[in-house]
């Protein structure tokens, strides 16, 4: 990854690579990292996020298609 310092403005280059960075999950994954993640724990969290995704997209799709669904 690489960020162009203009100007000797390196408060505004060092922030652009901040912003790179917190975009591309970097540290996401520092957190996820700093700690062994056993692979069944692993499997369950990354599961648990699709299913997430998942009931996510299908409340957006039928927001959008104007079904209102009040009752979880």
């Amino acid at each position: 990854m690489q960020v162009v310092v203009r100007d000797n403005n390196v408060d505004q280059a060092l922030r652009a690579l901040k912003k790179k960075l917190q975009r591309e999950g970097v540290y996401r994954e520092m957190k996820m990292r700093r700690f062994y993640e056993k692979p069944s724990e692993k499997k369950a969290r990354e599961q648990a996020a699709a299913v997430r995704r998942a009931r996510k997209l299908e409340r957006k799709r039928m927001e959008r298609d104007g079904i209102m669904s009040h009752n979880r």
